[in-house]
């Protein structure tokens, strides 16, 4: 986990982590959510909809934007105040994710930073794209 200050976060600043999407993962989303849409839970109802199978929940890869600024940008000293995410593009279980976040804006004087951020999947496909306003409570 990171732990950057105010101060020493600088305007271009980047962090990313990739992490795999699993079976285990799509159930336990599943299970917190209560969201039972058969896109996500049900093979053969996905593929007859034209996908290539069951659909990883959006905001399940939306997730990955509070890892991103809990744990890597800036870490520690983050609460999140807002996050702004588009889905562009469909994620299947077993694909493997990248994450980046980059420090777009810094407002020392209220203690906030903005971070563009994408996830990107293992053949380059932008799957998602999110701006996330964080508070650096230090």
């Amino acid at each position: 986990m990171n732990h950057y200050t105010i101060d020493e976060l600088k305007i271009g600043m980047t962090e990313s982590f990739t992490v795999q999407v699993t079976e285990d993962m799509q159930e336990k989303f599943t299970e917190v959510s209560g969201d039972t849409n058969p896109m996500h839970i049900d093979e053969e109802y996905a593929k007859k909809h034209g996908f290539d199978g069951r659909l990883v929940y959006g905001m399940l890869t939306g997730s990955l934007y509070s890892r991103l600024a809990g744990v890597y940008l800036p870490g520690e000293h983050c609460v999140l105040q807002e996050v702004r995410a588009r889905f562009h593009a469909p994620v299947y279980i077993g694909e493997t994710l990248t994450v980046m976040g980059t420090v777009e804006e810094q407002h020392e004087a209220v203690r906030t930073i903005k971070i563009k951020a994408v996830i990107i999947n293992e053949n380059g496909k932008k799957v998602s794209s999110a701006t996330i306003t964080a508070l650096v409570n230090e």
